[in-house]
């Protein structure tokens, strides 16, 4: 049995933990203060996310899923989930004390400010279950404290600064959190290097097969797929290891191939580029340009 659970009103929210609404669009949640979760016989409980959700979890409370993957989560992790996800909880129906906190915020809190633009930066609101931020002791209780200052504002009077102020500590909020998965992918760098070397493997055996003449020309989001990535942590793994986004690695390598067949066969350029994915050859042919200075034939003919 399935259990859909909108989270999409901050006052269900708070009413759900325990907690008092102080401002409509925001909250700051103490999971302690929240009674015994019990989903019931629920088998699995379906979150429908209409709020940004920050969730800093301290007990473990049954698998998290969102899409095929489970959260590679644990006490002192950070998740982070957007309006329009689905995230799905196993019940372990078990009842259990919740621990951590949480930040929730409308999307109507970010209406004229510097954050509702700058907002779709921070990619890790989009980052696939399994790659979750894990944070050290003095993170986390950075963490806190950040929360603690979001709290502390949400107990004063509303007044024309209030919005100002919590929306200024929430972008801070999140450029540490930037700033710590960015640690975080230099102390994973035995990890990242092996998906490095299996992306280049991918992407090798995507041009040596037919794949190329099947799926088109190779994209981001299909290797990210491949190695079981979303395709912003895939992008930004890839930025982090080489200095060039997924999208230029991957057409340098097409390019690269692209010339030694430019080279080393008879075929015509127009076999060449169905060969390499391209449905219109002189899209192949900008693009080539755009890479080598030359166009294929010019690049055959001076080699």
């Amino acid at each position: 049995m399935e259990l859909n659970y909108p989270v999409n009103s901050i006052d269900k929210y708070n009413a759900d933990n325990n907690h008092k609404t102080l401002h409509p669009l925001v909250s700051v949640v103490d999971f302690s203060k929240a009674d015994l979760r019990n989903w019931g016989n629920a088998d699995t409980i379906r979150l429908q996310y209409g709020l940004y959700s920050i969730l800093l979890k301290d007990v473990n409370c049954g698998d998290l899923r969102y899409g095929k993957h489970t959260y590679d989560y644990q006490a002192g992790t950070l998740i982070f989930f957007a309006p329009g996800q689905v995230v799905e909880i196993e019940n372990t129906k078990i009842p259990y004390q919740p621990m951590g906190f949480g930040l929730v915020f409308h999307p109507d809190l970010l209406i004229g400010t510097s954050l509702a633009k700058s907002i779709s930066q921070f990619k890790f609101f989009h980052y696939e279950t399994h790659e979750a931020l894990h944070l050290s002791d003095d993170e986390r209780q950075m963490m806190v404290d950040s929360f603690a200052k979001i709290a502390y504002e949400l107990k004063q009077p509303i007044d024309k600064h209030s919005k100002k102020l919590i929306v200024s500590t929430i972008e801070l909020f999140l450029g540490y959190c930037q700033r710590f998965y960015d640690r975080q992918f230099i102390t994973r760098e035995h990890v990242n290097k092996g998906i490095l070397e299996r992306f280049e493997t991918l992407l090798n055996n995507y041009f040596e097969s037919d794949q190329a003449q099947v799926y088109g020309i190779p994209s981001v989001s299909y290797f990210a797929n491949e190695l079981h990535l979303s395709a912003n942590y895939f992008g930004d793994l890839i930025k982090k290891e080489t200095g060039l986004t997924a999208k230029d690695y991957i057409q340098n390598k097409t390019i690269n191939v692209a010339k030694n067949r430019v080279f080393e066969t008879d075929k015509t350029i127009n076999e060449i580029a169905f060969e390499m994915g391209f449905k219109y050859p002189q899209h192949f042919t900008r693009l080539f340009k755009q890479r080598v200075g030359q166009t294929p034939n010019e690049f055959r003919l001076l080699n």
